[in-house]
């Protein structure tokens, strides 16, 4: 079994969610005591989201290559960012370590070419849904279009997520606005959705809407479990 190195604490909340289902499908693929050999490094999300917000992604790169280092160092085979955001990062952090990196966006489109769909929508930060870096990838590598919500269906899901989701609060009232967001994406076109930011599935599943719900946090957290069992 190979070691994962997790990088956590954007939110903490959203890398507890990833350290539970990765060894509990461990447990289930491997039955009896089994649990996962990983690192985490744990960033401080105070500093995290303060820079994000002054877009300094710059000071943030560093410290996503840093970490990723410390796991390289502390033994990890390969990179788990725990956050969809930061892979905004990814580049950097690629460039400067030498064991491989699970891209977020790699995992979801995986899953989502399985199913066949060719229209999704992306639900996430604002730095998530407005910059290129997730729609991009998908797009380019498996000819998925991904389309976001309105400016001020934008505005709703980053301002939930920052002020409601990272702090571990869960509001009928927001899921109910996310549910009509969806809902709107849909009479676009989107035949499903993905939930892009790690704290979106503390709040929305597949029971709260019609359309296909991808779980990112699931999905990603699955699949490192399948490159560690390789």
């Amino acid at each position: 079994m190979k070691t994962i190195g997790l990088i956590g604490g954007m939110s903490w909340e959203s890398s507890a969610v990833y350290y539970n289902i990765i060894n509990r499908k461990v447990r289930e693929v491997l039955g009896g005591f089994h649990s996962a050999k990983s690192v985490m490094v744990t960033v401080e999300f105070d500093e995290i989201q303060t820079l994000q917000h002054k877009e300094d992604w710059n000071a943030l790169e560093s410290i996503m290559v840093k970490s990723a280092r410390q796991l390289e160092t502390a033994g990890a085979d390969f990179v788990v960012l725990c956050t969809n955001t930061m892979h905004l990062c990814s580049p950097a952090i690629v460039q400067n370590i030498s064991i491989p990196f699970l891209h977020i966006a790699e995992a979801t489109g995986l899953k989502i070419a399985e199913t066949g769909l060719k229209k999704v929508a992306l639900l996430g930060t604002r730095f998530t849904m407005e910059k290129d870096f997730y729609k991009t990838y998908i797009l380019e590598h498996f000819g998925i279009e991904v389309i976001i919500p309105e400016e001020p269906e934008r505005e709703i899901i980053h301002n939930t997520i920052y002020n409601e989701l990272v702090q571990g609060v869960i509001l009928d009232k927001s899921r109910l606005k996310f549910q009509q967001i969806i809902g709107n994406l849909e009479k676009r076109g989107a035949e499903g959705v993905i939930l892009g930011c790690t704290e979106i599935p503390l709040l929305i599943s597949q029971k709260d809407v019609q359309i296909h719900v991808f779980d990112t946090t699931t999905i990603h957290a699955e699949m490192a479990v399948r490159w560690a069992l390789q």
